[in-house]
């Protein structure tokens, strides 16, 4: 299945207005770096989405993936609605429960919120792995299988 729409951008969960790269990398702007997923409902579920997210990278490293570390590293959901905001609470309360029966004594540290303001990234941003083929990605799971 494929989600349609998949863009990088920045600068969601903050208060600055249109921060640049740099602004959201000081960690002033109260902003997490963040890829806005546009998707068909008719093709791919919100729950399929979830479940992708919950397991490919580490929910319960408070403001760190891999390396990387700041408060734009956080975990994070920024849902468009209501309904959206529960079945994200409720999945991170499965994975939670996944977590724990894996053997992972740390909690989920996801931030998980309404949140209809986003702010796209530079263009030289965009595609970035694509464009530097060898860069750095630190995006690894905890190897534990949603349920959801």
């Amino acid at each position: 299945r494929k989600s349609s729409g998949i863009n990088a951008e920045y600068g969601a969960g903050g208060h600055t207005k249109d921060p640049d790269y740099r602004q959201v990398c000081s960690e002033r702007t109260g902003h997490a770096e963040v890829v806005r997923v546009i998707y068909e409902p008719d093709n791919v579920s919100y729950g399929d989405l979830l479940k992708v997210f919950w397991e490919n990278h580490d929910p319960t490293t408070l403001n760190q993936q891999g390396n990387d570390r700041g408060t734009q590293y956080r975990s994070a959901i920024y849902c468009t609605d209501e309904e959206q905001l529960k079945e994200a609470q409720a999945s991170a309360s499965v994975y939670g429960t996944n977590l724990k029966e894996g053997g992972v004594k740390r909690g989920i540290t996801t931030e998980i919120k309404v949140e209809n303001e986003f702010y796209y990234a530079e263009d030289y941003h965009q595609q970035y792995l694509h464009k530097n083929p060898g860069g750095y990605c630190s995006m690894r799971g905890t190897g534990i299988k949603c349920s959801i």
